[in-house]
C-alpha cells in the first residue's frame, strides 16, 4: 500500500541527522508537494511520536524557530537544536551550516 503523504513527512523527518534541520517547504517537497509546507507544520504540531521523530528540526524556510508544542516551546527547541551541534546566527539557524542536503 502507497504511503500516505503524512507518512512520508513522517519518514523524511527520521532522516533529518543530528545538527542538522530541514524547512517545512523542503520536507513537503520532498514528500512530494512543494506547496504543502503548513500541512507539514501541522504534522510537526501533533507529532505522535516525538521526540523519536523529530520534530524539533524542522524550521522556517529563513531559519526561524516557528512552533514547538512540547513543554519548554521554543527556547526549548532552540536549547535541543544547541546541544545538538546546530548552528545559530543570532536567532536563526544559519541554514548555511546546518540545512540538511539530502
Amino acid at each position: 500500500m502507497k504511503d500516505s503523504f503524512k507518512e512520508k513527512v513522517y519518514k523524511i523527518t527520521l532522516q533529518i541527522p543530528k545538527g542538522k534541520v530541514a524547512s517545512y517547504g523542503q520536507i513537503a517537497e520532498l514528500a512530494g508537494n512543494i506547496k504543502a509546507s503548513r500541512a507539514v507544520g501541522l504534522f510537526m504540531r501533533i507529532n505522535p511520536d516525538a521526540p523519536h521523530t523529530p520534530c524539533h528540526r524542522v524550521v522556517s524556510s529563513i531559519g526561524e524557530l516557528t512552533g514547538y508544542s512540547a513543554k519548554g516551546g521554543l527556547a526549548k527547541k532552540r536549547q535541543m537544536l544547541l546541544d545538538e551541534g546546530v548552528i545559530f546566527k543570532g536567532r536563526k539557524v544559519n541554514l548555511f551550516i546546518s540545512q540538511w542536503k539530502k
